[in-house]
């Protein structure tokens, strides 16, 4: 079976392309520079690619400060320790996994795929609305009355294995996989260097799960 992976270099896509290889899928990794400041997870996710494994790694470029609104593509703080505040942080990015979802879907179409992976989680997340089940029951939806492959074949499926684990079930399931961690990045604001900041929502999430 052919899937769909969309790995952006982080922690949990490097644990779902795992996931998917450990079930035998033909994994064709698509990753997004889509003018995010944290870029360096572009080189993270070719690194993760190499190491588990894909029968092809699609880089699409894209350029979302065209429309800005968000502090990863526009010239707004990332928030420093306030994981769990209260609301939609700023880090959201506008109708992001929608895009990135529509554009794995056409890959997907166009390779046959009978599946895309994404790692969205619900659990220990910074509360973005498009990582809830309702939001993939609701693509998915769109899959079946609005592609080709949807209507004839009632494919891809999106499948989302970590939607209902903690950070620690991902990190534990990863390890078990063999997921090289040091090969990823997380951090939604590093330096110059590439080095973490160890304090955005996603920093702080990451050390969380792996104490």
């Amino acid at each position: 079976m052919k899937a769909v992976v969309l790995l952006s270099g982080g922690l949990d896509s490097a644990t779902v392309l795992a996931m998917a290889k450990q079930q035998r899928r033909d994994c064709i990794a698509l990753s997004f520079a889509y003018g995010q400041r944290h870029e360096i997870e572009v080189a993270a996710a070719q690194r993760v690619a190499k190491s588990i494994g894909v029968s092809e790694h699609v880089i699409y470029n894209l350029d979302l400060r065209v429309f800005g609104g968000s502090a990863l593509t526009g010239e707004i703080n990332v928030p420093k320790d306030s994981v769990g505040a209260p609301g939609i942080p700023v880090t959201y990015v506008p109708a992001r996994n929608t895009i990135f979802l529509s554009l794995s879907l056409g890959l997907a179409e166009a390779r046959g795929a009978q599946e895309i992976w994404i790692g969205v989680n619900a659990i220990d997340y910074s509360g973005y609305p498009d990582c809830r089940p309702e939001f993939i029951e609701a693509f998915q939806q769109v899959i079946l009355r609005g592609t080709k492959s949807g209507i004839e074949r009632k494919e891809p499926r999106i499948v989302t294995p970590l939607i209902a684990l903690t950070k620690a079930e991902i990190i534990r399931r990863g390890v078990e996989l063999g997921v090289d961690y040091s090969l990823t990045h997380s951090c939604y604001d590093p330096d110059a260097g590439g080095r973490a900041c160890g304090h955005c929502d996603s920093c702080l999430l990451r050390k969380r799960g792996v104490e």
